[in-house]
């Protein structure tokens, strides 16, 4: 099973994603288009030999993979019907109406993850995985149908500009975001350093108002650890997101803290996830070889149990993991993996995101490529996480007072705890 494990990870990168980088939702463009049609005008079309759509001729592949039980006549009736009456027929191109036909069909799933990324939306998710981008360093979700922030990245613009996990995005610019999507939101936001974007966001637990947070876009260079010795020979490892360089620099981390201490710290607050082999690699450090790091179910029900491949290098260490509203996916996934296999670990801050679904990117032709829901992951015990997320052991508020005033009660709370010990 060990071996079967190791290929799992390494068969394809799965991401968790709650990147808003990575959260592209598409809207349907081939099968959105209204035509307004004179009263006794209305012609039905169908599609024949005879009468093949403008630049038709162009396409390639057109049988390749066809579904016998499928009849795309439909399609093509839609396809003819824009290049015969859309008003703007000129502007039309081609390739844009195929790519939002793929993303028509993925965004007919209801599932906000499963997307379509054109070559310029790929290497932007792959320039912004590796933790270098512009824009104002902040992880988009939905929640209960509404435009959510999970996280503003440290030391971010948005950060810095006050934007927490959990507000709701009511406008853009001005412009209405209750109907957006993702990605409508993200092209409306991200933009070039020096710029400026005006949030208009609802926070709740508090006034019931609305209230407006300038943010100036900037470059985004995200350090995914930072460690740090606290007092009284207590340990601090902060883990921001789950990316490329993130295992590196955790070993890099663990390498400093000595065999007996006091106690460890790992900060997951507002890391909204990234790769999984990275979850749980790290994890491993912290369990004893063999033991289940996280389980993935797929849409048969099928479950395949993710192991700890070893290295024990924490597990005698009394631990305290910090989780908030921001954290979500890979970082539930080290909590979910660390409290429930050790006896010595307590989680302290607020429950976390709840984005409990697989994402697996597969690389497509012309650089593009598609981000796929292929499972819902369980932590080692079972327990589902998609929708309900973690309950910390100990729950702690962090307040805007707490953030105006430079305090955290979170991080307070934790170090309390390990000098009980």
């Amino acid at each position: 099973m060990e071996q079967n494990n190791t290929q799992n990870l390494q068969e394809k990168r799965k991401i968790f994603g709650l990147y808003a980088r990575s959260f592209f939702v598409f809207i349907l463009l081939i099968l959105s288009f209204w035509f307004g049609l004179e009263k006794g005008k209305q012609e039905s079309y169908s599609f024949s030999a005879e009468k093949i759509p403008l630049e038709e001729s162009i396409l390639i592949n057109k049988e390749g993979g066809k579904d016998n039980a499928v009849d795309f006549s439909l399609f093509w009736d839609v396809w003819e019907l824009l290049k015969d009456k859309y008003v703007d027929v000129k502007d039309l191109k081609t390739q844009d109406l195929i790519y939002g036909a793929i993303n028509g069909m993925l965004s007919a799933t209801g599932d906000p993850y499963t997307i379509f990324l054109n070559p310029e939306e790929n290497k932007q998710f792959n320039e912004d995985i590796e933790g270098m981008f512009e824009g104002i360093g902040a992880e988009l979700g939905v929640r209960e149908g509404v435009l959510t922030v999970i996280a503003p990245l440290e030391n971010s613009p948005s950060e810095k500009a006050g934007l927490r996990a959990g507000d709701k995005i009511i406008k853009i610019d001005g412009e209405d975001a209750v109907e957006m999507t993702i990605n409508e939101a993200v092209k409306k936001i991200r933009g070039s350093k020096g710029s400026e974007v005006k949030l208009t966001i609802f926070r709740s637990g508090e006034t019931g108002e609305t209230k407006e947070i300038l943010i100036v876009r900037d470059t985004i260079n995200v350090d995914s650890v930072k460690f740090e010795e606290k007092e009284n020979n207590i340990f601090y490892i902060s883990v921001s997101l789950f990316g490329d360089s993130t295992i590196r620099e955790f070993h890099s981390a663990i390498r400093n803290i000595p065999s007996q201490t006091q106690g460890l710290i790992i900060d997951l607050r507002n890391n909204p996830g990234g790769f999984l082999d990275a979850a749980v690699e790290m994890s491993s450090r912290a369990l004893l070889k063999g033991k289940i790091v996280v389980i993935e179910e797929n849409s048969q029900g099928k479950r395949k149990e993710l192991l700890s491949t070893g290295g024990d290098a924490l597990s005698k260490i009394k631990t305290v993991i910090l989780i908030n509203e921001g954290s979500a996916s890979a970082s539930e996934i080290m909590a979910g993996a660390l409290r429930e296999n050790r006896d010595n670990v307590t989680l302290v801050g607020k429950k976390s995101f709840g984005k409990g679904s697989v994402q697996e990117l597969v690389s497509l032709s012309e650089n593009s490529a598609v981000k796929i829901t292929v499972a819902k992951w369980l932590t080692p015990k079972g327990n589902q996480i998609n929708n309900e997320g973690i309950t910390p052991d100990v729950e702690v508020d962090f307040t805007d007072d707490d953030w105006n005033n430079n305090r955290d009660p979170q991080l307070d709370k934790a170090i309390e705890i390990l000098q009980q010990s």
